[in-house]
């Protein structure tokens, strides 16, 4: 009677210890799991663009005669802002009064920093086709929504574009995001 209590007591233990084994093994899967899933969301990060790629978009949003398009990929070379910043850019950032100016200006939004940054010769001959083409408008975005009237486009537009451009040129668009144009040195 009593070996057979030991027995059954040891039995109950390991039954225990394997039953905690057990949610230890399941415990690190969902971890790895978790971790995968993380991992999956984050990505990677974004490569900048090579100047060989920057050339190459440059001209064929010229030969296709994508005007807003040069533009913003210029501009986002050129200041080296978040998308939430690029896309709420204003004419009057970049060209008060009517004039382009060489430098400007912006207040991050994510910081409240101001972000200095010049204004190249490609991005000026970009900006004045494409403020003549955009025309006077009641609002001042510089890159006006064309589907909400009075607002500026989407962080999201401005990602499907940057998507565009890049396999424009046959890269993978999984590598490139709008933070490799921040990335970017030319």
């Amino acid at each position: 009677g009593k070996l057979k209590g030991i027995v059954d007591l040891d039995a109950q233990v390991s039954h225990g210890a394997l039953q905690l084994a057990m949610t230890q093994q399941q415990l690190a899967r969902a971890q790895v799991a978790r971790l995968l899933v993380d991992q999956r969301h984050l990505g990677s990060p974004k490569a900048p663009l090579k100047p060989k790629h920057v050339w190459a978009i440059r001209q064929q949003l010229k030969t296709t005669n994508c005007v807003r398009d040069l533009a913003l990929f210029n501009c986002a070379l050129d200041a080296k802002l978040r998308a939430c910043d690029l896309v709420k850019l204003r004419v009057s950032d970049v060209a008060p009064g009517g004039s382009l100016r060489q430098r400007s200006t912006v207040i991050q939004q994510k910081t409240g920093r101001p972000v200095p940054f010049e204004i190249t010769e490609p991005t000026r001959e970009a900006l004045v086709l494409w403020l003549g083409l955009r025309g006077r408008r009641a609002d001042d975005w510089l890159f006006p929504s064309r589907s909400r009237a009075g607002d500026h486009i989407c962080t999201r537009q401005y990602a499907r574009l940057v998507d565009r451009w890049v396999t424009m040129i046959d890269l993978d668009a999984a590598s490139y995001g709008t933070h490799s144009l921040r990335r970017t040195k030319v």
